[in-house]
């Protein structure tokens, strides 16, 4: 059995790594575990750059933590300002024992009342629940989801990029020849 750990406790990033990881080893049986851990960055990610340090921080702050793990993934996701809009989007990373890989998430643009209210340095969580009336977006269905409907939930959207870093975990002999 692989041991996968998860650097949240946040139940939608959870569940989104055990799908992409049971859709993309459907072989294979994983045990999962959730820990908190320090990113070393804003609690706001605004820059694509802190935004995946954020990712790999989290992914490398457990693999130090919990040595016997097979994987150590980090997910989080940012905005950053870009053509007078905000982008939203994030980044999961992926680590082995041996080496580390990441994929980002598709993009979508956040419409104003939110990008006011981010511009005041005001969480994206707060934010969603002030312009959409909601308690506790973190944890539910968060701006993809409100913005979609739900046609994307926030667990949907983690779980692409999450089977993306997978790739090079699952191709080991094309992506790791010496």
């Amino acid at each position: 059995m692989k041991k996968v750990i998860i650097a949240s406790k946040n139940p939608v990033k959870i569940h989104s790594v055990k799908v992409a990881f049971e859709r993309m080893f459907p072989e294979l049986d994983f045990s999962f575990e959730w820990v908190s851990v320090a990113s070393w960055v804003s609690e706001q990610p605004m820059t694509n750059s802190e935004t995946f340090n954020w990712a790999k921080n989290r992914a490398e702050n457990i693999k130090n933590l919990y040595i016997d793990a097979d994987y150590y993934v980090g997910i989080e996701w940012g905005v950053e300002k870009i053509w007078n809009d905000m982008e939203c989007f994030a980044w999961v990373v992926v680590a082995s024992k041996t080496y580390a890989w990441k994929a980002k998430s598709s993009t979508f643009f956040l419409p104003p009342s939110l990008v006011q209210l981010l511009d005041q340095w005001i969480e994206l969580w707060d934010a969603d629940d002030m312009v959409f009336g909601t308690i506790n977006s973190k944890q539910k269905s968060w701006t993809v989801g409100k913005l979609t409907w739900d046609v994307i939930t926030r667990t949907d959207y983690y779980i692409e990029p999450t089977m993306l870093a997978l790739i090079p975990h699952k191709n080991t002999a094309i992506y790791h020849k010496n």
